[in-house]
């Protein structure tokens, strides 16, 4: 694909995931991504065949920059409590942000698309935060812990916020008392 094809799918998942977050995943139509890129029809289809497959193509990009973040860091020998804060930055971001949040979209796009994407998009998240938490306890930065269990904890917090985040305003306290907690559980801390 030539980059002006790259740039103008960037284009597109940008526009469309403010769409997204804006109204949803059901009530974001083609035509809605048409009209916000300024693209006809046959320009946006060159592209992308349905709001599905770009709502699909923006939850690999974000998923896909983390784990990368994740993986590169570990081979590259960073320190895994540094890590740990890179994540727990976005996801303390993530979790105040209302406004952008795609999670209302997620839970519409996984109750209509019959698809194993959010499944497989589950496992990527579940193999980043068990490699994290593997590579912190080798490297003795991290307390020795029920990594499988810290995962699920840390997975369905992290999303029921942003989920209820849609719904109350969230608190920086409560987000601030969530990250602490998770932190305070892995890394051991200097005397």
């Amino acid at each position: 694909m030539s980059s002006k094809g790259i740039q103008t799918k960037a284009f597109i998942k940008n526009k469309a995931y403010h769409l997204f977050a804006e109204k949803g995943f059901t009530k974001v139509t083609m035509k809605d991504i048409c009209e916000a890129c300024d693209l006809s029809r046959g320009g946006l289809y060159r592209h992308y065949g349905s709001t599905q497959e770009i709502f699909e193509a923006i939850l690999d990009g974000i998923t896909g920059e983390v784990n990368d973040f994740v993986r590169d860091g570990i081979r590259e020998g960073i320190s895994a409590v540094e890590l740990l804060d890179n994540l727990l930055e976005r996801m303390r971001s993530e979790m105040l942000d209302k406004e952008y949040s795609l999670s209302y979209a997620i839970y519409e796009y996984s109750c209509t698309c019959e698809s194993d994407f959010m499944v497989r998009m589950n496992r990527e998240a579940e193999r980043k935060w068990q490699s994290l938490m593997e590579y912190g306890i080798w490297r003795g930065e991290f307390m020795p812990m029920d990594v499988k269990m810290m995962t699920d904890m840390i997975l369905y917090v992290y999303q029921g916020v942003r989920m209820w985040s849609r719904v109350i305003p969230m608190e920086d306290e409560t987000v601030e008392n969530i990250i602490r907690k998770i932190r305070k559980d892995m890394v051991i801390e200097d005397e």
